[in-house]
């Protein structure tokens, strides 16, 4: 039995379906509060579909403090070290969850904590190498210093026109939603040290495939790239990126995935990202 295993949350999307030591991630899901009652993260975004059937808008919420200490006490029985790696402490609160779950708890186990400082691919492709150095053997403190080694590695950035969303999720001021929706204006976020940084706007469907392009074409030697989308509101725009990156990053195939309910809500259900991570001197 390997001595370490991994927790993350359910915005961690991964490369592929299986992959080495898998079986010793487990996954803590946010919750998503849809009028009077919750659901798990991990279903479809056909509630956004429907959304003017709600009273409420959506709220997300992380696993809590006493999710974390089950999960620590559990996995302490099994395991003689857990590898914690979440979700940028930026954008939700299950990083700080994790930190008073690990200094109230009484597990056995030996417990790091990481800000990923990430979400999404970037943070499925921290939680794929750290299962993977897990199989391998490598002891917590190895897997700690390997992964937070990765992080300034992945780099992402987000077109997002559901600016209510952001408010809410207190990433952006209330005028700013409110006089950015009413103008019609799409942001263009780029995703520093775990903050959503807002660097222009587009302009028009046709601007938002350069600028994404472009960020692409800064990157010489890259290991992974992801698409990102939630509800399609830019269809003809995302296949005219999809061509010019096949057209011109021979070397490395688009993943795609779509948001799950917990990063559109966090973001927007109309949102669409790109994930890079370039090459470095670790393996994947």
């Amino acid at each position: 039995m390997p001595r370490t295993c991994i927790i993350t949350d359910s915005t961690a999307y991964f490369t592929k379906i299986n992959f080495t030591g898998q079986d010793q991630v487990t996954i803590l899901p946010h919750r998503i509060l849809l009028d009077n009652h919750y659901v798990q993260d991990g279903n479809d975004l056909s509630i956004y579909q429907a959304s003017t059937k709600l009273l409420k808008p959506p709220q997300v919420s992380p696993p809590s403090v006493d999710d974390f200490r089950a999960a620590f006490s559990s996995l302490g029985m099994k395991y003689k070290e857990i590898v914690v790696i979440l979700i940028s402490s930026h954008l939700s609160r299950a990083f700080n969850n994790a930190i008073l779950a690990s200094q109230s708890g009484k597990s056995p186990a030996n417990i790091f904590i990481i800000d990923s400082l990430n979400t999404a691919i970037g943070l499925g492709l921290l939680v794929q190498a750290a299962a993977d150095y897990a199989h391998r053997g490598y002891s917590g403190i190895e897997i700690n210093r390997l992964v937070r080694g990765m992080i300034n590695h992945i780099y992402s950035v987000f077109c997002l026109p559901d600016l209510s969303y952001l408010y809410r999720a207190g990433q952006i001021d209330p005028a700013q939603a409110v006089v950015g929706e009413m103008l019609g204006v799409i942001p263009f976020f780029t995703l520093e040290n775990g903050r959503l940084i807002h660097t222009q706007k587009i302009r028009n469907p046709r601007h938002l495939v350069d600028i994404m392009y472009e960020f692409v074409a800064e990157f010489e030697n890259i290991k992974y790239i992801a698409l990102l989308q939630g509800i399609t509101s830019f269809e003809q725009e995302s296949r005219n990126l999809r061509d010019r990156i096949s057209q011109n990053v021979r070397t490395t195939p688009l993943c795609e995935r779509d948001l799950s309910l917990a990063l559109a809500t966090m973001l927007g259900p109309h949102s669409i990202g790109l994930v890079i991570m370039e090459n470095s001197d670790r393996e994947v």
